[in-house]
């Protein structure tokens, strides 16, 4: 299992319209193959800053799968102008769990 980490700095003033925009991404990305879930959290501290967690089977099944896909393409429509700056998406493999894993 991979989890896909990205820090989404959202444009102030924009962030209900962003999360509107993320529920109706959602579907686009809970299709692809390897998709094995998600969650989308937001900042106390920083109101306009998101926290997205994405499980994926392969590494290859966000990289290759879900950003060669025409989904992607409406995903970044819906989602990629919010931004400022662009997110650093980052993934990661498990070393140690405890409790109840995130997402």
């Amino acid at each position: 299992m991979i989890l896909e980490r990205a820090e989404l700095s959202v444009r102030p003033g924009q962030e209900e319209a962003f999360e509107q925009a993320f529920r109706a991404a959602t579907g686009l990305i809970s299709t692809v193959p390897g998709f094995a879930g998600l969650a989308l959290s937001r900042c106390l501290e920083r109101e306009s800053v998101y926290l997205l967690l994405v499980r994926w089977e392969r590494l290859e099944d966000h990289t290759e799968g879900f950003r060669g896909s025409a989904g992607y393409q409406q995903w970044r429509r819906l989602l990629h102008h919010f931004y400022d700056p662009f997110p650093v998406v980052e993934h990661f493999s498990p070393v140690l769990t405890a409790g109840h894993p995130v997402p």
